[in-house]
C-alpha cells in the first residue's frame, strides 16, 4: 500500500531543494524518476540515478514536449509532481511592486502548475496521483511576499479544480503547503528561520527531510481516497498562536 516500487514519476524543479530531496527518496524507494528543471541539474540527477531534462515551466510548449519525452522514456506516469517555483523577497508594499515582476512570478509559480495540470494527465494512468507544491503562504503570508502568496493561493485553488475534473479517471490531485524550509538560499539565521522558533509550535524551521514523507504518502495507494486537499507541513505555524510567541510578546 505504501510502496513506490516500479512507479513512474515526473518531478519539476527537481535539480535542487525540495524537488531533489523528493526525487532522491523516490529513487531510493524503487521508483523510476524523470526530473525537469530550468537549471542544469544533470550532475545532481545523475548521482541519484534519475533522468534529467532541461525545461522552463513557464513555457507551455516546453512543458508539453517534455511530458511527451518523459512518457517515451519511462512509460505512462503514476505520479506527477508540479514542484518548480521561485520564492524571492519582494518590495515591502504592494504599491511599490512592479507589474513585470508580478507577471514573471505568476508565469513560473502559477502558470507552471497550470501547464502541468493541463498536459500531464494525458500521459498518466487512471488511478494515478498529481502533487502540487504550494505554500503555507496560500493562507498566512508575510511582508515582502504578496505576489508569491497570491500565486500559491492560486495553486491551492487549481488543485481543487483539477481534483474535481480528474476524479472521473480516479486521478487524485493534492497540494503540499510547506512552511519555511532550510536550504542554502534560506539559512536558519535569516528572518524566517528566526521567526520559526517563535511562531511554529515545533519551534523550528523545516528541513527537506521533514517533507518527504507527505510526498511519499500522496504518491502511494495509501492515499487513494484523498483528493483536492492542501496539506500544511509548517510545524504548526498556521494552527494558531504558539506558546513561544505568547511568551515573547507577554
Amino acid at each position: 500500500m505504501f510502496s513506490l516500487e516500479g512507479k513512474n514519476v515526473f518531478v519539476t524543479g527537481g535539480a535542487s531543494g525540495i524537488g531533489l530531496a523528493v526525487a532522491t527518496h523516490f529513487i531510493q524507494s524503487g521508483a523510476n524518476v524523470v526530473v525537469a528543471d530550468i537549471h542544469d541539474g544533470q550532475g545532481a540527477v545523475d548521482k541519484i540515478g534519475a533522468q534529467f531534462i532541461e525545461m522552463n515551466v513557464s513555457d507551455e510548449d516546453q512543458v508539453a514536449g517534455v511530458l511527451d519525452r518523459t512518457a517515451q522514456m519511462i512509460g505512462k506516469l503514476d505520479v506527477a509532481i508540479n514542484n518548480a517555483g521561485v520564492a524571492e523577497r519582494e518590495e515591502l508594499y504592494i504599491e511599490r511592486q512592479s507589474a513585470d515582476e508580478l507577471k514573471r512570478i505568476f508565469n513560473i509559480n502559477l502558470f507552471g502548475v497550470f501547464y502541468g495540470l493541463k498536459h500531464a494527465p494525458q500521459h498518466m494512468k487512471d488511478g494515478s496521483s498529481i502533487i502540487n507544491t504550494a505554500s503555507m503562504c496560500a493562507t498566512v503570508t508575510l511582508p515582502n511576499y504578496s505576489i508569491y502568496a497570491a500565486t500559491k493561493a492560486g495553486v491551492a485553488n487549481l488543485t481543487r479544480s483539477a481534483a474535481v475534473e480528474l476524479g472521473n479517471r480516479n486521478i487524485r490531485v493534492n497540494a503540499i503547503c510547506p512552511g519555511t524550509v532550510l536550504t542554502p538560499m534560506q539559512p536558519e539565521d535569516d528572518t524566517e528561520g528566526i521567526l520559526c522558533k517563535a511562531l511554529t509550535t515545533l519551534k523550528r524551521a523545516a528541513t527537506t527531510d521533514d517533507l518527504i514523507g507527505v510526498y511519499h504518502f500522496l504518491a502511494t495507494d495509501a492515499s487513494r481516497y484523498i483528493s483536492g486537499q492542501s496539506i500544511y507541513v509548517d510545524g504548526g505555524w498556521t494552527a494558531g498562536v504558539s506558546t513561544s510567541a505568547i511568551e515573547a510578546i507577554c
